[in-house]
């Protein structure tokens, strides 16, 4: 007998929620099963390897503020886009009959697509036997204004969701640094090790790609850009002055900035907007400046690489400056605060962060779980299997 297992993810603004779903996915098939995902933020090239993926009506933020969503054409969400949705999330459902659910993010964050993502679960209740649900998490969460969100949250996990899998190392972080009320769902949740991009299995230890080199990244790219010209003002005030220099922007940084940076570009630097090899190129580079976003920090660490990351804070993203401040105290990465990016003195303190993190020693991470889409992927599978003993 084949499982089903329907996947919904919805990435806003930078990539790293869809490129874990993605891996998980890939795992998932790898298990067995016929995975289908519903992907709501537009198309990325991205492997999902045996699974289906049916794109669902894009919405993305309209800026680091996320404060307002627009559609493809950039206009405000409304309600009959809203509407629409949710009649394609339900028919997919319908169409798939899966025998387990995986919904990247709901309820911890996502609220604004709560009308598709209630009427799913909704389904898999309703379903006979019904469909477990499992939530996907990353290892931190964005911190909520209202503490009374936190153990709301809760209270809907131990209703409606059978387990959360959390995409950490209690190691490294528990969930409780980030979400206040993980003790009321200790039960269900489930720490699958980080989802890390597999190596490249062409690339080798001792290739010469990017030796020696600065290596800058701008994750995504979305909100990428003065960290990247904040680098560019920095070289001059460092030691690193005359090696090369390259910077990866990512593949949602603007055209017209993208435009603008291979335009004024010094001697010694490059400009690219992505690398199929940016493990090796961090493997090899000199040093290391990047945000603190789950999926390049993962690389970061990996890598050995001495780095300096620059949480991005905007819209109240408390996410990556408590992943560096975690990291720093471990004596793994330099910090500099993002708001310091536009100011006289910003280039100088980005510049004595890069020095501090040459003159230390190179990080070294103890053991760490890092095979969590296997992990999740196993999962997975076996509440797809248990869907036939539960209880009508």
């Amino acid at each position: 007998m084949t499982y089903r297992a329907l996947f919904h993810v919805q990435h806003l603004l930078g990539i790293g929620h869809v490129m874990r779903v993605a891996q998980v996915a890939r795992e998932t098939a790898v298990q067995g099963l016929d995975v289908t995902v519903l992907s709501g933020g537009g198309r990325l090239g991205l492997d999902w390897g045996g699974a289906k993926v049916k794109e669902l009506p894009v919405a993305r933020a309209r800026d680091g503020g996320f404060k307002v969503l627009v559609d493809a054409d950039g206009r405000p969400l409304d309600a009959a886009f809203h509407e629409r949705r949710r009649r394609l999330v339900l028919e997919a459902f319908e169409t798939t009959q899966p025998d387990v659910v995986l919904i990247e993010s709901y309820p911890f964050g996502r609220r604004a697509f709560r009308a598709e993502l209630d009427t799913l679960i909704a389904a898999a209740q309703a379903r006979r036997p019904r469909a477990p649900v499992l939530v996907s998490i990353r290892d931190i969460l964005v911190a909520k204004n209202d503490p009374e969100r936190y153990l709301e949250i809760a209270r809907r996990i131990r209703r409606d969701v059978d387990a959360v899998l959390v995409h950490g190392d209690p190691q490294l972080v528990r969930l409780e640094a980030s979400f206040p009320a993980a003790a009321e769902i200790a039960d269900r949740l489930r720490y699958t090790g980080y989802v890390a991009e597999p190596r490249d299995p062409g690339a080798t230890e001792d290739a010469d790609i990017g030796r020696d080199e600065v290596v800058v990244s701008a994750g995504g790219g979305a909100v990428g850009l003065p960290l990247l010209r904040a680098a560019l003002q920095a070289r001059q005030l460092t030691s690193l002055q005359d090696r090369t220099w390259r910077l990866i922007t990512g593949p949602n940084l603007p055209q017209a900035d993208y435009a603008a940076l291979c335009r004024d570009l010094s001697t010694g630097v490059i400009v690219e907007r992505f690398r199929s090899d940016f493990q090796n190129l961090l493997r090899n580079c000199h040093l290391s400046l990047s945000q603190a976003g789950y999926n390049t920090v993962l690389d970061v660490l990996r890598a050995r690489a001495r780095a300096v990351v620059v949480p991005f804070a905007e819209g109240g993203e408390t996410e990556q400056a408590l992943r560096a401040r975690i990291l720093a105290e471990r004596g793994l990465v330099q910090v500099v605060d993002a708001r310091v990016l536009g100011r006289p003195e910003g280039a100088s303190v980005l510049a004595r962060a890069m020095e501090r993190a040459l003159a230390a020693p190179k990080p070294v991470l103890g053991p760490l779980a890092l095979d969590g889409a296997r992990r999740a992927a196993e999962l997975v599978a076996n509440y797809a299997a248990m869907r036939k003993d539960l209880s009508p």
